[in-house]
């Protein structure tokens, strides 16, 4: 079995050594991870800052791997969503390299004091926080999730195994070969940022099952891979199923804001997790036509209730799958709805919790639309595509969690830790 920086180019090993390999880069993975637990803060920002440099200095060598991939991907019928997810261009590039540097300046979450409390008897307690220790990435098309992936993985004191899917295989291995440049420039483990040589659902497996090995899964992709993740692990999960988002314009919304924010939310980037896929509004909104329009406008198919329908010759009769659909691509389900109470009971029976958003001027429906949608993310007149670990200041994230234990919403550095409880005393017995 190959070791270290080689296992990169171990693109033939047997399926049937999966769970031998996982094994291997799992117990290889513990020992970084140790090292990385008490490594200074100015050592994992250094390998970062000179991975960032290696990915411009290779910039050429990636985008071509990338347009190899993309070339492949298209061959093989992938969705246009899905292609979009996987291309890179320069400025794609330069946004990833961007992205280490970012990170690189965040404050260090590792030994921070949460709290802290004196006891009566003079006990001293406090709850530090301490890496979750090794992290398995499972993810597809994105090629940008190795850079961010190992990034906060390694900046919040964890060791990372990524596992890419394979229509990105050509990038990913040239994303990763410029991280372990930064990696060994700051004098780091290797083993820190390991990349699975084999792209065979057998590595998958392995993952899901490599307990005392791998501390959690984080899995980027597709609702079926998700949901193989969820039903399959024997460690713990970070997930989000679907990103069935929610805007809703209400009948105080500003038309001169909610027009552009509606294409925007939906059509800006419609591959991405943030983008709407639901479009709610209220009954008594003045303009709803204009809202169609711009959509149809901007090139995106308009699928509604009858309401809906009414107004526009050119919205498509929505059937009850609509409202549960993540389309990732350029189609809508829009519905009139009754007010408020209308819009928050219809994304309450339909809302994945990952982003909802109100376009109001009226400030106490915007409070109460935002202390009511049970979502990880719940914005005021602001567009759902910010629901990005970058927008909000996070340097990157490792992806976004719609549950409700331990982090919610976009997971970066601190929401890949935990925290022990330090207690300091003089010699106190127990009664």
């Amino acid at each position: 079995m190959l070791v270290g920086a080689a296992m990169t180019e171990a693109v033939a090993i047997r399926p049937t050594d999966a769970v031998a390999l996982i094994t291997e880069m799992g117990q290889r993975a513990r020992a970084a991870a140790t090292r990385l637990a008490a490594t200074p803060t100015a050592d994992k920002a250094h390998a970062l800052i000179e991975a960032a440099r290696a990915i411009r200095a290779q910039d050429k060598a990636i985008l071509a791997a990338n347009a190899e991939d993309v070339s492949r991907a298209q061959a093989n019928g992938l969705s246009a969503a899905m292609i979009d997810r996987l291309a890179l261009n320069p400025a794609r590039l330069e946004a990833m390299a961007a992205g280490l540097e970012a990170v690189a300046a965040l404050p260090d979450p590792v030994g921070e004091t949460i709290d802290e409390r004196h006891r009566p008897n003079g006990l001293v307690l406090q709850r530090v926080r301490v890496p979750l220790g090794v992290i398995g990435i499972i993810y597809e098309s994105r090629p940008n999730v190795t850079a961010d992936a190992g990034a906060l993985s390694l900046m919040s004191g964890n060791a990372c195994i990524l596992r890419g899917g394979s229509e990105a295989s050509g990038s990913n291995r040239a994303i990763h070969a410029a991280m372990l440049e930064g990696v060994r420039a700051a004098g780091l483990p290797e083993d820190a940022i390991q990349l699975v040589p084999i792209t065979d659902r057998a590595a998958v497996g392995a993952m899901l099952t490599a307990q005392g090995l791998i501390d959690i899964i984080v899995p980027r992709g597709g609702k079926s891979l998700v949901a193989r993740v969820q039903d399959e692990a024997r460690v713990p999960v970070l997930a989000h199923l679907d990103g069935i988002v929610h805007l809703y314009i209400d009948a105080d919304a500003d038309s001169a804001k909610a027009v552009p924010l509606a294409v925007n939310a939906k059509m800006r980037r419609t591959g991405v997790c943030g983008a709407t896929e639901t479009i709610l509004i209220d009954r008594a909104y003045a303009a709803p036509n204009a809202i169609i329009a711009a959509l149809i406008a901007a090139g995106c198919e308009v699928r509604g209730d009858g309401a809906a329908q009414a107004l526009d010759p050119d919205v498509k009769p929505a059937s009850d799958q609509d409202w549960d659909c993540e389309y990732l691509d350029s189609i809508v389900s829009l519905a009139i709805v009754d007010g408020i109470d209308g819009a928050m009971a219809h994304i309450a029976r339909h809302s994945s919790h990952h982003t909802d958003a109100i376009i109001t001027e009226d400030q106490a429906k915007a409070d109460r639309f935002l202390a009511q949608v049970d979502s990880a993310i719940v914005m005021h007149n602001a567009s759902t595509q910010f629901a990005d670990g970058g927008e909000f200041g996070l340097g990157a994230e490792i992806g976004i969690s719609t549950g409700r234990l331990h982090a919610r919403g976009p997971v970066a550095l601190e929401g890949l830790t935990t925290y022990k409880w330090l207690v300091r005393g003089s010699g106190q017995l127990r009664p």
